[in-house]
């Protein structure tokens, strides 16, 4: 199970890395379609946007070095519960900021649902793994 949990944990990293891509490279171009952004909404939020893109590249990153670090051994090393404990805190982070959109933003709970389903499975599949 655990083995299950860091592969979802690792698309949840890959979502992330794209919702990154989105909102700091091209929000006022391809992210357009993807948020439902006119063009002057894009423009004057572009730099909010370049800002909350570098947080989801946190937070995939972090999740990341999780995995790395579960698997290539870090159990057994002194580092045993660090791997896992970083994925869980990236991946839980990320299901957390999708509830936030979900409760504050009623229009984008499609979107929330998108961005949350994965990273929340990780969260459920890696802690069953741990406690099995």
């Amino acid at each position: 199970m655990i083995v299950a949990g860091l592969v979802l944990a690792g698309l949840a990293a890959a979502l992330h890395v794209y919702i990154f891509w989105l909102e700091s490279f091209v929000w006022t171009t391809r992210a357009r379609a993807v948020f439902g952004t006119t063009e002057q909404e894009a423009a004057a939020t572009r730099e909010l946007a370049f800002n909350q893109g570098f947080y989801n590249l946190f937070l995939a990153v972090v999740t990341t070095v999780g995995i790395v670090m579960t698997a290539i051994g870090a159990v057994g090393s002194g580092l045993a519960a660090a791997g896992p404990a970083l994925a869980l805190a990236g991946a839980g982070s990320m299901a957390a900021a999708a509830l936030v959109l979900f409760v504050s933003s009623p229009g984008k709970r499609g979107a929330a649902l998108k961005q949350g389903t994965v990273p929340l499975l990780a969260v459920v599949v890696l802690a069953a793994g741990l406690v099995l």
